[in-house]
């Protein structure tokens, strides 16, 4: 048996799930998440948690059990409590700017790069080299975050760059002088 797949998700106060043949709603104070799982998988309600279970024991089911879980847990966690990602940038002269949904980040480049908050998604700064991406789809936040990333990722020689405040950047060594 699945070990993520067989444990029970638990609906905090506040959180309402509408199961509807595989179509999962989830209601909570931050907003509404709509899924639709797939077939194979049975998703009950029973006193207080969601229970997912499979039919048989084939590769497909197997791997779609935890899945379901883990994505069910996802939305729950989200419609509560809510995601966050935290970016941070380094480097003389890079910041970030908000102004209303645009994001603009000075990263060093001949132009700003501009970034407009997708919906469903805020980001807030602290500062001019800390972003805040937060959401209740924790997809969408990382996806979101990766993009931010993306437009300069951190080089390995000085740390330039926007990275994850968790991320540890390798160092190298540059290079040595003449002898």
């Amino acid at each position: 048996m699945s070990r993520i797949g067989k444990l029970p998700v638990a609906i905090p106060a506040g959180v309402t799930v509408e199961i509807k043949d595989n179509v999962v709603k989830v209601k909570g104070p931050k907003g509404t998440l709509e899924r639709t799982f797939a077939k194979e998988i049975t998703i009950k309600e029973e006193d207080g948690h969601l229970v997912v279970t499979r039919p048989n024991d084939n590769k497909k089911e197997k791997s779609l059990h935890g899945l379901s879980r883990a994505l069910l847990f996802n939305m729950v966690e989200g419609v509560s409590n809510g995601y966050e990602k935290k970016l941070e940038i380094n480097g003389v002269g890079y910041r970030a700017a908000k102004q209303g949904k645009t994001l603009t980040l000075t990263l060093g480049y001949s132009h700003p790069v501009t970034m407009e908050d997708p919906e469903g998604l805020e980001t807030v700064l602290e500062g001019a080299n800390t972003i805040f991406v937060r959401g209740i789809d924790k997809e969408k936040v990382g996806q979101y975050a990766a993009e931010i990333r993306s437009k300069r990722a951190p080089e390995p020689y000085k740390g330039k760059g926007i990275k994850y405040s968790t991320e540890v950047i390798r160092r190298k060594v540059g290079k040595t002088g003449k002898k």
